[in-house]
């Protein structure tokens, strides 16, 4: 849970507890419930107007499909899985191996060094 573990929310709840007080601790919980609940309302809201708008081809949209890391690293997935599937056709046909006679020098490119 956010990476607090139990020791952090006893410390958590003891500091709740010196500062409102025991009297006003569960009010204080049951408003915080009320809100967590109503911001994943409106997020749920939120998402459901999104894909309205974008029509049906976009029905199963997430939130976290709109973050440009998860969507570079979806468009970088995608194209591994294409390279992948063409690499055995590549495979076959191997390049030419080109072979010096003795005493022969390689081409030379002055333009290209």
């Amino acid at each position: 849970m956010f990476g607090i573990g139990l020791p952090e929310l006893a410390v958590i709840a003891f500091v709740g507890v010196l500062v409102f007080g025991p009297d006003k601790l569960p009010e204080l919980a049951k408003q915080l419930g009320q809100f967590i609940r109503k911001a994943k309302q409106f997020a749920d809201s939120a998402r459901d107007e999104i894909r309205g708008e974008l029509g049906p081809e976009f029905a199963d949209l997430e939130l976290r499909d709109l973050d440009p890391r998860a969507y570079i690293r979806k468009q970088i997935q995608e194209a591994l899985a294409e390279e992948e599937a063409e690499r055995p056709r590549a495979a076959a046909k191997p390049a030419p191996v080109l072979t010096l006679r003795p005493g022969e020098h390689p081409p030379y490119d002055p333009d290209a060094t």
